[in-house]
């Protein structure tokens, strides 16, 4: 099946206008839905919209409301907030550049793939497209997706273009409350060398196929267990293993070690045997407080 455009206007730089459309650039993913069951009797709980003194009302007897502060609602048809146009709702005015490496990935939001709407635009939408990637330039502008007005950045990806919605800065939670009791301290030289060593050794080329939704394989596998097993209710053991507090905390044979790891599926036996020296000259051990 096609995909369907999300958004459909005008790209403007200056005076350079391009007709394009927006397609989502990604998925929800697999996922399992479930139905709340009234367990008595095995049926479906259904909701309905009801009103105090009245019961279940039709949908189209439904408006929306904004209250006020003195608890009065403000009443508003439809099709008064659909005759609503922003110049965002069908323009995307290109109106600041920055660099592509400039905006913190705490505003990214959603992106979209951004593709000229027909032949005739294709030559001015490469031109941008090359323009950008040769200044290493994200675009900044504005869009009305769902009746709500974005801030976005486009940049280029492979042949074409990127939107990506980005959040307003009052959309942000300062970190601060979350950060403020990390001491202001320096990382142990010999600690930092060993887990810089072990990031160069794991750094390899981006690629998302290697990973996989590990829970929704495990929901799906208990789901195909239920029903081989017919209705019979089981509990699943709990696999884990509980801990108790007063642990020794060793960051520097942890780091070690994994170096070490990866060395010996690396090199072998002879690796081993060296790991096995470097073990007997000792660690730093750090307890917890």
């Amino acid at each position: 099946m096609a995909p369907r455009a999300v958004w459909s206007g005008q790209l403007r730089l200056s005076l350079v206008s391009i007709a394009v459309e927006l397609y989502p650039a990604t998925d929800s993913g697999p996922r399992v839905s479930f139905r709340q069951i009234h367990k008595p009797t095995g049926k479906r709980v259904h909701y309905e919209k009801t009103v105090e003194g009245v019961g279940p009302v039709d949908r189209d007897e439904i408006v929306k409301g904004y209250e006020t502060e003195n608890g009065e609602y403000i009443l508003l048809e439809t099709e008064e907030i659909d005759r609503l146009k922003v110049e965002t709702s069908k323009r995307l005015e290109l109106v600041q550049f920055v660099n592509q490496d400039e905006i913190p990935p705490l505003y990214y939001e959603k992106p979209y793939y951004l593709v000229p709407k027909d032949d005739g635009t294709e030559d001015a939408y490469r031109v941008i497209r090359d323009a950008l990637r040769a200044e290493k330039k994200a675009g900044l502008c504005q869009i009305t997706l769902r009746g709500k007005e974005h801030l976005a950045a486009i940049r280029p990806c492979g042949d074409g273009l990127l939107l990506e919605t980005l959040r307003y800065a009052d959309e942000i939670r300062g970190a601060e409350p979350m950060f403020s009791k990390i001491q202001d301290e320096e990382a142990d030289e010999d600690m930092l060398g060993l887990a810089t060593q072990l990031i160069a050794k794991k750094t390899k080329p981006f690629d998302a196929s290697t990973y996989s939704d590990s829970y929704y394989q495990a929901l799906r596998a208990l789901i195909e267990t239920k029903r081989e097993d017919g209705d019979t209710e089981k509990v699943l053991a709990d696999s884990g293993k509980g801990g108790g507090g007063g642990n020794v905390v060793d960051l520097m044979g942890a780091l070690k070690a994994s170096l070490e790891q990866d060395e010996g599926e690396g090199e072998g036996a002879k690796s081993t045997k060296t790991t096995a020296r470097k073990k007997s000259t000792g660690t730093r051990k750090k307890k917890a407080s």
